[in-house]
């Protein structure tokens, strides 16, 4: 597996630098404007951004921050997926989110200061838009309004961890591949009527981070969904015959 570093400025491939009105007609700064943090600014405001933006490119499986790393400052997915997942000290991982075009990550140690507190891996070849923590912190104090857009997404992402612990100490393995599931199948299935078709990630092993446990169990759990006509598995792709009656077995 490839390993980078956010602070590696060897990784630059291109910075944007372009007058207001060629930025205009750039689908980097198209994408940018439907961006929480940098929503509703102005021209001039966009002006400052694309004076900044480095964009960087990271292969699939390749590192883009570790845990604990100084914060070089905030990123934006322009394509692919990227994955930001913790590590216990026996290795073991478990997911926190799975990102993709138009997210933006670490608003949290670029806006107080700290390291990074988990990973980010390129799932798939990634291309991101990165803005440095002081360029971050000029944008901050001349539009205090950023500032108050990081603190509603970094409650977003708050709320999710409060379910995601939530589920981890109240819920069955079982339970949480389930809801896993009935998530993937009503955010990225293929629907007809009430049947879904959804795709796994690449191994049960990547599976098994998402949701707090082990390759065996999530094998194990997956057999018995099988047996019990819940879902049809081929490969990676999981066809669910009903998603009502599965998402039942939630309330069971």
């Amino acid at each position: 597996m490839a390993s980078g570093s956010a602070a590696d400025h060897s990784r630059v491939f291109f910075k944007y630098n372009r007058p207001v009105a060629a930025a205009n007609e750039n689908p980097a700064i198209q994408l940018l404007k439907r961006v929480p943090v940098f929503s509703s600014l102005s021209d001039s405001e966009f002006a400052f951004l694309t004076a900044r933006l480095l964009q960087r490119k990271f292969d699939a499986g390749e590192l883009i921050f570790s845990e604990g790393q100084p914060c070089a400052g905030l990123y934006v997915i322009e394509q692919g997926n990227v994955r930001i997942f913790k590590t216990s000290v026996g290795g073991r991982e478990q997911v926190l989110a799975i990102d993709g075009p138009g997210n933006s990550i670490a608003e949290l140690p670029v806006f107080d200061g700290g390291s990074y507190p988990a990973s980010a891996q390129a799932i798939t070849d990634c291309r991101l838009l990165f803005f440095s923590k002081q360029d971050f912190h000029t944008l901050c104090l001349q539009h205090p309004e950023v500032a108050l857009k990081v603190l509603r997404v970094v409650g977003g992402r708050l709320r999710r961890l409060v379910g995601i612990i939530e589920e981890l100490s109240f819920t069955t393995v079982r339970h949480r591949l389930i809801a896993l599931l009935v998530r993937l199948g009503k955010a990225e299935g293929r629907q007809e009527g009430d049947a879904v078709t959804v795709e796994l990630p690449a191994n049960n092993s990547e599976l098994a981070a998402q949701i707090g446990t082990v390759r065996e169990l999530v094998s194990r759990n997956l057999s018995r969904l099988q047996s019990e006509g819940l879902i049809q598995i081929d490969n990676r792709a999981i066809a669910i015959p009903s998603l009502r009656k599965l998402q039942a077995e939630l309330d069971a």
